[in-house]
């Protein structure tokens, strides 16, 4: 029984299925119905508004279009009327240039005509000339040979003494110009040479004192002679070989005289002597003693003076071995001249010099002690003082102005700066000071004869004498051989020869004299 009623509730639920199914589908298709009546309706009146719409936009769209098309051709137009008229332009520019080359062909052909007229005019004018010219020279010739026959000269010594002439003109016109320029550049160049050395010897006055080759030990009494030369002159000899220098003990009361070239060597013979007296105890072994001691202080001594004349210069940077050889500069004379006290006062008027002329005085001063520094040395080492020195200071590191100032001192060589025309100047005027040196009657006799021996070797010269001490020498010449002009050079030419060929302190003054006298007699 359930069974059948499971049956019919399956039944009536299938059947109740299909008709909700039948009657959703019939629904739905009447739905769709209306829904696609009213789609069709829009559809329609959206292809009515598009179809409108396009018919306008076409309308717009052709109106345009003319409207380009028609601003085109005017656009056309006008560009095609400014071609045109530039094409008109450029046709009428072109027959314009073809009339005027037209113009200048006809102008050119007319010159050419011309210039072929000229040119056989000049031809026709340059054969006239030919002509003229051939007969010129043969009446030059026969003036020549008329010329000649009168003077008795041929045309080449003729031409000649023209030349002789001419060049006599030119060598006196040179000469006068030269000593025009060179009397005005003397006399502004001497003018402030003078006030810069005049200052600088004012300001670096120094005393002189002429230096020997002897000195002179005070003895307290004569007996002390006997204990000096001691038993059979022991004591004497002893001294001699420990110090190198001659002991002369003569007639002159209460002292003795120690001879030597080396003044380092004679210092230190002096102190030990004089120790040795004071002391009492004279015998070898004590003199080897003392005079051992003495050159172990000396050493002391010159180092410490090099250092005080640096100090006082107020130079630095300077290497100890050359201070060392600064300091034995007080124990060496040149011509009796003390080379320390030399070098300091070369070095004083550099400075000053220096100062004047706007340029490093510190390193003038330096120049001016060093520039004899080779003399510390110069009998131990071959060569010039100049060299030796410039060689030392190479090797101690000094500056290469410093260098080539040194050397060129003396004129060695050429100097090439200011500070080596400088350390010249400063060295001649401390140099040539009154008193300052001393030379023996021979070397000045000799250093005189050189002298007048060079202005005798000039033609033209009568007599010359060398005065002031060989500080000026006059020359005679003979007025028939030598003009004022010549004068002039003869005086430059001979002081170039004595620069070159002479040494001498200082400066020498030349003067060519040239006079003319005319006598006459009343009877």
């Amino acid at each position: 029984m359930f069974k059948d009623i499971n049956l019919i509730f399956i039944i009536v639920a299938t059947i109740g299925g299909v008709c909700l199914f039948l009657l959703g589908y019939i629904l739905r298709k009447f739905v769709a119905g209306k829904q696609l009546d009213s789609a069709e309706e829009k559809a329609k009146t959206i292809l009515d508004g598009a179809t409108k719409e396009a018919a306008g936009r076409k309308q717009t769209a052709e109106l345009e279009a003319k409207d380009l098309l028609l601003r085109t051709r005017t656009d056309f137009e006008r560009e095609t009327k400014a071609r045109r008229e530039e094409i008109l332009g450029l046709e009428r520019r072109l027959i314009q240039k073809e009339e005027n080359l037209d113009r200048k062909v006809d102008i050119l052909d007319r010159k050419e005509k011309e210039a072929v007229a000229k040119e056989r005019e000049i031809h026709k004018q340059r054969e006239e000339i030919v002509l003229r010219q051939r007969e010129l020279e043969k009446v030059l010739e026969q003036e020549k040979e008329t010329l000649q026959r009168v003077a008795h000269l041929t045309a080449e010594e003729a031409k000649a003494l023209l030349l002789k002439k001419i060049e006599d003109e030119v060598t006196k016109e040179a000469n006068i110009m030269i000593n025009k320029l060179i009397t005005e550049a003397k006399e502004k160049a001497d003018k402030e040479a003078r006030k810069i050395i005049g200052l600088a010897i004012q300001r670096c006055a120094a005393e002189h004192t002429v230096e020997t080759t002897v000195g002179v030990v005070h003895l307290p009494n004569e007996e002390m002679k006997g204990r000096i030369i001691g038993r059979e002159g022991r004591n004497i000899r002893a001294l001699e070989i420990a110090t190198g220098i001659d002991v002369i003990i003569d007639d002159t009361p209460e002292a003795v005289i120690l001879s030597g070239f080396d003044m380092v060597r004679r210092e230190v013979a002096r102190i030990a002597l004089e120790k040795l007296i004071e002391d009492g105890r004279i015998h070898p072994g004590r003199i080897e003693e003392v005079v051992e001691k003495v050159k172990k202080d000396l050493d002391i001594t010159i180092r410490e003076e090099g250092e005080k004349t640096v100090f006082d210069l107020g130079l630095h940077n300077i290497h100890p071995e050359i201070i060392r050889l600064i300091g034995r500069l007080k124990y060496r004379t040149s011509y009796g001249q003390n080379v320390l006290q030399h070098s300091k006062e070369v070095a004083y008027l550099m400075g000053v010099m220096a100062s004047e002329l706007k340029v490093d005085f510190t390193l003038a001063k330096r120049i001016g002690l060093l520039h004899d520094v080779g003399k510390a040395v110069s009998h131990e080492i071959e060569g010039t003082h100049a060299k030796i020195g410039a060689d030392l200071a190479r090797k101690y590191g000094e500056s290469e102005t410093v260098i080539h100032a040194i050397e060129a001192h003396h004129a060695d060589i050429e100097p090439k700066t200011l500070m080596a025309i400088l350390v010249q100047a400063a060295d001649a005027v401390s140099a040539s000071r009154p008193g300052a040196r001393r030379e023996t009657l021979e070397i000045y006799i000799k250093r005189l004869e050189k002298l007048e021996a060079i202005a005798d070797s000039f033609k033209g010269v009568e007599k010359a004498y060398a005065i002031q001490a060989g500080r000026e020498i006059r020359v005679i010449v003979q007025p028939e051989k030598v003009s004022d002009d010549d004068a002039v050079a003869m005086a430059r030419n001979i002081t170039k020869k004595i620069e070159e060929g002479l040494e001498y302190p200082g400066q020498i003054k030349v003067m060519v004299i040239r006079e003319t006298r005319a006598i006459e007699y009343a009877k």
